[in-house]
């Protein structure tokens, strides 16, 4: 089964968090805090939606999907990012991962979205095989870009100010998408 999260799966995401960061071989990088799950995905100005696998049989939490919306300057429409994707290595080959990516897909189709995209290592070659059966399209013409840590604040550190207008709530979007 598939259902939406709730205030009540947030140590459960958290933990499945760590064990798809040790899976991809980065299990020091996941910090993020039970408290900052709490708001991302159930605060006052959400930045991301989670979907929670059950197995059908016992109810037990096997996998979760996570993502939030993008926007495309090309298309001028929204569309889907995905943040993670897992399910438990017990309970792979089960359907559980199609059953979640289905589900976005609908949530794609019924909010008009054009897009729905998301990373794959490119070792994970198992996980690769799996979203070339769904008919999932790999860019490899593109670039994953990241700037964090060091170099972030350092640019950060070059900005010119930023002139801001005067207020029109017709333009609040622009500068503040929240």
């Amino acid at each position: 089964m598939i259902r939406s999260a709730t205030l009540d799966d947030i140590s459960e995401i958290r933990t499945m968090i760590r064990e798809l960061a040790a899976y991809e071989r980065a299990e020091e990088q996941a910090r993020a805090t039970g408290e900052q799950l709490r708001e991302a995905l159930f605060g006052e100005h959400p930045a991301a939606v989670a979907l929670i696998a059950e197995d059908d049989g016992t109810g037990e939490v096997v996998g979760y999907a996570l993502w939030f919306p993008r926007f495309s300057t090309w298309t001028g429409t929204r569309g889907m990012h995905l943040e993670d994707l897992y399910v438990r290595p017990h309970a792979r080959g089960a359907g559980h991962g199609k059953a979640l990516l289905a589900a976005l897909a609908a949530t794609c189709r019924r909010n008009g979205y054009d897009r729905f995209e998301w990373w794959v290592l490119a070792w994970n070659t198992p996980t690769i095989d799996f979203y070339k059966s769904l008919g999932v399209e790999l860019l490899e013409e593109w670039k994953v870009c990241r700037l964090s840590g060091d170099p972030l604040r350092e640019l950060a550190a070059q900005a010119p100010p930023v002139r801001t207008r005067a207020a029109d709530p017709r333009e609040r979007h622009a500068r503040d998408p929240r």
